[in-house]
């Protein structure tokens, strides 16, 4: 059997790592695909050689443009390569431009799809993401759920046939990768930081980024906090803040370059609390039993709010500060933000992408 990933951006290297470690112990060839969305070395390079992920078999090199330029180019650039290798499954994960060209180039060539991170929705037609994820599930014949609401979320839509729950492949990955990350010197030490005695921030989607008023409402709300501030800076964000978005103080802020992902598992699980508009940041912050402010005002993972560990703020300087003082006053017997106390196990065994690999193997319904 042989297998065609689609990659191209951070969080689908973190995703697919795991899964291509499952793949090869079962003896199926995987041709891994590179978009290029994600090019930046800090964004990509780094990211392939921590996590272990083989060199991919095609780089096609496409890069940042606009939402309908990126997607077309990607489109034919993945056409012409599911053409020459005739997969038997082309496996795309999560919700980029890379996942809806992916789906769309192999739909349109007769080879069955599998969605990694199928039937998420933070209902918000007007996130470019929500649309990637909502169309890659209809074209999809293999949805591959990390929660029961990501598969109540598909029955709501008439998608039954081909739904599975494997659990998180994130949680797989960073089970296996936080054992690498404590292995090396610590960024938090070479931060001259305390443990919990700093925030982690990090802002890239966007609806955040590309309003400067908003995203200078963020950072003077960060700059004001009672502790550093470490925000690495993805290049989006770097670029709006060079604009002059950052404005007046800095005060607590502590911006930095990228951060590789065992670097990152690290300041997270030591900081007191992070602030973000990433859902994998959400995701890993409640691995790691860390509060999580998240700047947005949906998310797709809506049982770590209902747990009581992560707060939905927007941009709001009320709310973002309500929720700082929560933190303040958390002593850890229960959840930060309310909720039952004690986390759960929400995201499945650690063995997602091992189900996964079985999965692809079984006959499938016609």
């Amino acid at each position: 059997m042989r297998i065609a990933s689609i990659v191209g951006a951070r969080p689908q290297f973190v995703k697919a790592a795991p899964v291509s470690r499952a793949l090869a112990e079962r003896g199926l060839a995987e041709v891994l695909v590179h978009t290029g969305q994600h090019y930046d070395p800090q964004l990509s390079d780094v990211f392939f050689e921590q996590l272990k992920l083989r060199p991919p078999d095609h780089h096609l090199g496409i890069g940042s443009a606009s939402h309908g330029a990126q997607t077309g180019r990607m489109l034919e650039a993945i056409e012409a390569v599911l053409a020459t290798e005739r997969p038997d499954w082309t496996l795309v994960y999560g919700d980029t431009n890379s996942t809806l060209a992916g789906a769309l180039a192999a739909a349109k060539l007769g080879v069955p799809v599998a969605h990694v991170e199928a039937g998420l929705r933070s209902f918000n037609r007007a996130m470019p993401e929500e649309i990637n994820r909502v169309v890659a599930d209809h074209l999809s014949a293999l949805l591959l759920c990390p929660t029961e609401a990501a598969a109540r979320n598909l029955k709501a839509e008439g998608i039954t046939r081909g739904v599975h729950l494997v659990g998180d492949v994130m949680y797989d990955s960073a089970l296996y990768n936080l054992r690498l990350a404590e292995q090396r010197p610590s960024p938090v030490a070479a931060l001259g930081l305390a443990e919990r005695g700093y925030y982690l921030a990090t802002i890239h989607r966007p609806a955040n980024t590309d309003d400067p008023e908003r995203l200078g409402r963020l950072v003077g709300e960060l700059a004001q906090l009672d502790a550093p501030v470490i925000l690495p800076l993805h290049p989006r964000t770097a670029k709006a803040l060079d604009a002059g978005a950052l404005g007046g103080p800095r005060g607590s802020l502590r911006p930095i370059g990228p951060a590789s992902y065992l670097d990152m598992l690290l300041l997270e699980r030591h900081a007191r609390a992070i602030l973000s508009d990433s859902g994998g940041v959400q995701k890993e912050a409640y691995f790691l039993g860390v509060p999580c402010i998240t700047l947005r005002a949906e998310t797709e993972w809506v049982e770590t709010v209902e747990a009581g560990w992560n707060a939905l703020v927007d941009a709001d300087a009320v709310r973002l500060r309500e929720a700082i003082a929560r933190v303040a006053a958390w002593d850890r017997a229960r959840a930060p933000f309310g909720g039952s106390g004690a986390r759960r196990n929400l995201y499945g065994d650690g063995h997602a992408a091992e189900a996964i690999a079985e999965i692809l193997t079984r006959p499938q319904e016609k």
